[in-house]
């Protein structure tokens, strides 16, 4: 396939044991304002009478025909607080989104070049994948003063296949702090394998049982510079915190999983005619 790992053996043994990987400078200050300036334009061109939430907390009371169309478009999901008392937003719609998903990684040239570039492929050899399909992307803004929770999770949850195989890669747009709403996971936890699972049915999506409790004692904080990127193993436990503060926290998100030799499994929420293609393959 021609694709080179570009993790070191320590990093490596850094991912197995802990279930993530910090790797700083990922993205040059020029793709981040390129990526950036893009997203501005998707929102000025974005009409926001159509509206759709998102929700980590109550999921399964805001999801919607929108989102489940989102599989294969660029769309837009609101934060739960833009809205007041007369259903309008109480700011303006930049600062009122909560992500762009889950199809922007394919429709988007911009977005595009940068998740089928030889740094990502390289990096997602490392991990071992041989033909990587990148199975939903999201910008996620984790807006000033209103960026919501996202409760403790694994990725594998949401993005299933048999056998698991998902590998969440998270890159700070802006720094990722304390103050802003950075990520918290509990390391060494994908050792545990997959509490639970987000499927879909007749009757909409739900999880197929109830979430265990965490300790928040074990959780650590991962705070990152803009440009640094995280990968995430699917089964990690990690969360994110409200954003209280004045600062936004950007960030773009891609879900990794393999097609060869894994199945992609018909109860996912996402469902597609066409799978997107691989990274590269064999």
């Amino acid at each position: 396939m021609g694709i080179t790992g570009s993790l070191t053996p320590d990093q490596l043994e850094f991912y197995n044991s802990q279930g993530y990987l910090v790797i700083e400078s990922f993205a040059s200050e020029d793709e981040i304002g390129a990526l950036r300036k893009r997203m501005d334009e998707l929102l000025t061109q974005f009409d926001c009478s159509v509206s759709s939430i998102f929700s980590t907390k109550n999921q399964k009371n805001t999801t919607d025909n929108y989102f489940f169309d989102s599989a294969e478009k660029i769309s837009f999901f609101f934060e739960e607080k833009a809205f007041g008392d007369d259903g309008e937003l109480k700011q303006p719609k930049e600062l009122s989104i909560n992500k762009v998903g889950h199809a922007l990684h394919e429709l988007d040239p911009l977005y595009k070049e940068f998740t089928y570039s030889s740094k990502v492929s390289s990096l997602v050899s490392s991990l071992g994948y041989r033909r990587p399909v990148v199975m939903q992307a999201m910008y996620i803004f984790k807006q000033p003063g209103i960026g919501g929770e996202v409760v403790p999770h694994q990725d594998n949850s949401f993005v299933y296949t048999d056998p698991p195989s998902c590998t969440g890669l998270w890159m700070a747009l802006e720094d990722s702090t304390l103050v802003n709403g950075c990520l918290w996971a509990i390391p060494g936890s994908h050792k545990n394998g997959l509490v639970r699972r987000f499927i879909r049915g007749e009757n909409g999506v739900t999880f197929d049982r109830p979430s265990p409790s965490y300790d928040q004692k074990d959780f650590v904080p991962i705070e990152m510079k803009a440009g640094s990127l995280i990968a995430i193993h699917g089964d990690l436990i990690h969360q994110s915190f409200e954003n209280l503060s004045a600062k936004s926290r950007h960030a773009y998100s891609l879900h990794v999983v393999e097609s060869d030799g894994c199945k992609w499994a018909d109860d996912n929420w996402i469902r597609r005619e066409n799978m997107p293609e691989p990274l590269y393959a064999p």
